[in-house]
């Protein structure tokens, strides 16, 4: 019997996008719906499973994780990066990674829908609504104000068409970005500070990596317009969680959108759940049917792909297991 263990289904949707019967039938397959966050609370659900599905960085595979589960032999991860997962460690611990595709377009698409409930208060005023008030709040129209933009990549470029659609400016800059492709995406390439100084939204489009961990500190929240307001749907550590909580409380800036944070889910008792000048979201950014689709789907094969040898979207090459 081969064991299988899906991570991290907070939504209970895994048994039904995609048809795990097709599956060999000596493989048994179990669904977890809570998180753990302690390691050896982790080792003794884990220990008896050969394979294991992680969803993207909800529950991390450090060294130490995976030098304690012997039996694991495959860990499958949705998309093709997952940096919770030390694919070191799972070379030398002989544990094969593979990814899977993904869709490009939803963390595009629900920043301006954090951007738009934000500008225009549309949580508070649906709050109100539904309590018998009216009209609580004065909006912020974006025709003519600044779109910057941290990071012009694949989604960074996708948030720049629609500014232009607004009729917004668009400014951006990042470590490796030229002024020929930012005018590619419609945009002026500008400094750091400038693009912090300059903008009625800045919206976060990187990859976390030692160099943009960090990068928005308590110095770079001071450089903002008290009435900006600031995206991010990237990675949560990009910003210093703690400068943007007190940027927020003093209102330094105007508020937040926030699908990514540095612990997740969001501890009950974090300052950000009481702040009113924020919109939250659980890390919702690739949680869509398309997107899901393809996870399970390729998910199934890669599982099927391994257990036949021949495994597919391997993200290292592992040694011999001892």
């Amino acid at each position: 019997m081969v064991r299988v263990a899906i991570l991290d289904d907070y939504q209970h949707l895994a048994r039904r996008m995609t048809d795990w019967a097709v599956l060999p039938a000596e493989v048994s397959l179990e669904v977890f719906h809570d998180h753990l966050t302690d390691e050896a609370a982790l080792v003794r659900r884990l220990e008896d499973f050969e394979i294991v599905m992680a969803m993207r960085e909800r529950t991390p595979f450090p060294r130490s994780l995976m030098e304690r589960l012997p039996k694991l032999q495959l860990l499958t991860t949705t998309g093709m990066r997952n940096a919770a997962i030390d694919l070191d460690a799972a070379t030398d611990c002989g544990v094969v990674v593979c990814g899977t595709g993904g869709v490009g377009y939803p963390t595009a698409e629900l920043t301006w829908g954090l951007i738009l409930a934000l500008v225009r208060h549309i949580p508070e005023e649906d709050r109100a609504t539904r309590a018998g008030q009216w009209q609580r709040s004065l909006g912020l129209g974006l025709n003519g104000k600044t779109l910057g933009l941290m990071g012009l990549g694949r989604l960074g470029s996708q948030v720049a068409r629609v500014g232009a659609a607004f009729q917004m400016q668009l400014i951006a800059w990042s470590q490796n970005l030229t002024a020929e492709r930012a005018a590619e995406c419609g945009a002026t390439l500008v400094s750091k500070d400038d693009l912090l100084a300059q903008s009625d939204v800045l919206s976060i489009h990187l990859v976390l990596s030692p160099r943009s961990r960090g990068l928005i500190g308590a110095r770079e929240l001071s450089l903002m317009k008290p009435t900006a307001y600031l995206i991010n749907t990237s990675r949560g550590p990009i910003v210093d969680e703690p400068a943007l909580v007190q940027a927020l409380q003093n209102g330094t800036i105007a508020g937040a959108g926030l699908d990514v944070f540095d612990q997740e889910p969001l501890p009950l008792d974090h300052p950000l759940r009481r702040l009113d000048n924020t919109v939250l979201t659980p890390h919702i950014g690739y949680v869509t049917a398309e997107t899901y689709h393809i996870f399970f789907d390729q998910t199934v094969e890669n599982i099927r792909a391994f257990l036949d040898g021949q495994p597919v979207r391997t993200l290292n090459t592992p040694r011999t297991k001892p």
